[in-house]
């Protein structure tokens, strides 16, 4: 095979592996293999889903690298417990995102907001720099821009809060600013059309303003009300959705 073949032919493989990877993730995120449990062996995966073994090593050997199997020659492949995945990891939280409850999904997310975006906030305001302000600042103005439009709404809001988690400058924040993307994306879906937008942004410009003056106490306690406000949102669009469907004749 020439060189021009093998570098035509490499995206292909990749293309086919990632959507391995993706397939396998979500069966083990739902269960159809549970934690413990064996992997079907390398030639029938290869059989029922119709790839190459080429493709499926590589599939493999992405999730390994996620923590999400183990290999051993002589005993096949096994799906680890769930504490062993590395769920900073984005497909993996992607994965898990696909296919999870929607109340447990949203009760762990308010956990994390809790957990961090005050303590990232309040860092912020010590340590960010003036990159980190225009971040924020442009982040904040296109909120401001948005209109009616949800989808600029939801993707300028969830700028606002990764550019808060970059400019603590602490690499360990940044992992959980990056998973935002995702993470948050579905539960800001959820409240980008409530009526508690004007409000909303009155609080992102506050957190914004404590961490340009560096505010740092202000700056946790602004953000520890904005979770707050936005858990209590979520709750009352979702009520509002379940009472509106109860209404609705049969």
């Amino acid at each position: 095979m020439k060189l021009s073949q093998i570098t035509d032919f490499q995206p292909m493989i990749r293309k086919t592996h990632l959507q391995l990877g993706d397939q396998l993730g979500l069966a083990i995120m739902r269960g159809d293999f549970k934690e413990g449990e064996l992997l079907p062996s390398e030639a029938k995966l290869c059989e029922t889903l119709a790839v190459s073994r080429t493709s499926m090593r590589e599939a493999m050997r992405g999730l390994v690298a996620k923590g999400i199997l183990e290999s051993k020659s002589k005993v096949g492949t096994r799906v680890r417990k769930a504490e062993n995945w590395n769920h900073l990891d984005v497909d993996v939280l992607r994965w898990q995102v696909a296919v999870a409850d929607s109340e447990i999904y949203l009760r762990k997310m308010f956990q994390l907001r809790y957990a961090t975006e005050p303590a990232a906030a309040s860092i912020a305001a010590q340590y960010a720099t003036s990159e980190d302000h225009t971040a924020i600042g442009e982040a904040f103005d296109a909120m401001q821009t948005a209109g009616k439009d949800l989808e600029k709404w939801i993707e300028a809001d969830l700028r606002f809060h990764k550019a808060i988690y970059l400019a603590t400058h602490n690499e360990f924040f940044w992992s959980i600013g990056q998973l935002f993307n995702i993470a948050l994306k579905e539960m800001f879906k959820i409240t980008a059309s409530g009526a508690h937008r004007p409000r909303a942004l009155a609080e992102h410009r506050a957190l914004m303003e404590s961490i340009f003056a560096g505010t740092s106490e202000a700056a946790r306690e602004l953000s520890l009300k904005m979770v707050s406000n936005a858990t209590d949102d979520v709750l009352s669009v979702r009520r509002s959705a379940s009472s509106k469907l109860q209404r609705e004749p049969t």
